[in-house]
């Protein structure tokens, strides 16, 4: 772990944004807790929806990258000692 300075550009709830250094734009700080719960609710619609049509292979797509991002998200904090904000069950 390191730690540097930041500019934050908004301290919204649940949407901070902000910019990490050598980066040219702003990003969306998403909450493990939130993230979490966007992949369950992907998981969700994905249960109800056709895989035969284009809209199930998009969502799919989403939903992949969203849980590709929470495996690592869980993998830092664990690595760190930090308890998951939410149940892995």
């Amino acid at each position: 772990m390191r730690k540097e300075s930041v500019e934050i550009f908004s301290d919204a709830t649940n949407a901070p944004i902000m910019r990490h250094p050598g980066r040219r734009f702003p990003g969306v700080l998403i909450q493990g807790d939130e993230l979490h719960a966007f992949c369950q609710s992907l998981d969700r619609a994905l249960a109800e929806m056709s895989n035969k049509s284009e809209a199930y292979y998009d969502v799919n797509d989403l939903r992949n990258r969203l849980w590709d991002l929470k495996n690592h998200y869980n993998s830092v904090l664990t690595e760190h000692g930090i308890t998951l904000p939410f149940s892995k069950t």
